[in-house]
């Protein structure tokens, strides 16, 4: 079954000039193989479209379910420097959650937010 990204993980975000930092933990330790196999450095970056420029870089937080994204040329040359208040870190950990994941059947019951599916 296809499922947002909302339903199996959540996401927090940091910004530094240019560059986007996400991270994206799964709720569960069962959901962590499923990001790791499906949410790409390549696949992320393509979900943004243009809005990232630069290169995507992916790290592995296997201790603790998490995907650590560093996105490069993200956020309109600079957060003090870019009129599109879209492009912020934040925006984009909140956007990342649209992201459509494809999950086992047996793991319905596992997900947040299942009345809303």
């Amino acid at each position: 079954m296809r499922v947002l990204l909302q339903h199996v993980a959540h996401a927090r975000s940091g910004d530094k000039g240019n560059t986007s930092n996400i991270s994206v933990f799964a709720y569960e330790p069962e959901f962590y193989g499923l990001l790791k196999e499906q949410l790409t450095a390549d696949a992320f970056k393509a979900f943004y479209r243009q809005a990232i420029k630069g290169e995507v870089e992916r790290y592995e937080v296997d201790n603790i379910n998490a995907l650590n994204f560093v996105a490069h040329g993200a956020l309109g040359g600079g957060v003090s420097r870019s009129l599109c208040l879209d492009n912020y870190g934040k925006a984009l950990s909140a956007a990342i959650l649209g992201f459509e994941l494809e999950i086992p059947d047996h793991l319905q019951d596992k997900l947040h937010g299942k009345h809303l599916l």
